[in-house]
């Protein structure tokens, strides 16, 4: 499939709802992460959330804006440890919905054009990258951190599945 502005916010406007449908009034034995090496979806929603702020609109913003500097601000994986600290499932939820929102208003708000769309900014590991490319990797990592969810969860009944673990892919 080519780049399609339509289908990349079809699924960036659905994610927050999928991860709420997933992790929405769980127990904390389900989403807690095991470690800070070993996200589990409490950690996967904090880090979504502080992507939307330090990651995704503000390097569309370095690509729109060509100035002198084209530089992507840098962006810390593993930023939202402080980001989630006392803060329950449910207001991450709602976190994360609202900074969705916000920045899907904002992209909405630029109108992009196709040659927009093909202007450069500077990845600090890959060099050139275009918005087309920057916001299909938005889309992308949304999908890997719903997988990382489920897989998260599956893996809590990786023993109590018994003999069909062999028939579960998600397991393995």
């Amino acid at each position: 499939m080519e780049f399609s502005m339509t289908r990349t916010v079809e699924v960036l406007s659905a994610t927050p709802a999928a991860v709420r449908g997933l992790l929405g009034g769980l127990s904390g034995e389900w989403t807690a992460s095991a470690s800070r090496e070993d996200w589990g979806p409490f950690d996967v929603v904090g880090h979504l959330i502080h992507a939307e702020h330090t990651d995704w609109i503000p390097r569309a913003r370095v690509i729109i804006d060509q100035g002198e500097d084209r530089r992507f601000p840098p962006f810390d994986r593993f930023g939202h440890f402080a980001l989630v600290e006392g803060k329950t499932m449910d207001q991450l939820l709602d976190d994360f919905d609202a900074a969705r929102r916000r920045s899907l208003d904002t992209l909405a708000g630029w109108n992009l054009s196709e040659d927009q769309l093909d202007l450069h900014g500077l990845h600090p590991e890959f060099g050139p990258a275009t918005l087309s490319q920057l916001l299909a990797t938005w889309t992308v990592h949304d999908l890997t951190h719903l997988r990382q969810i489920a897989t998260s969860m599956a893996k809590q009944y990786d023993q109590a599945v018994g003999p069909w673990k062999e028939y579960l892919s998600i397991l393995k």
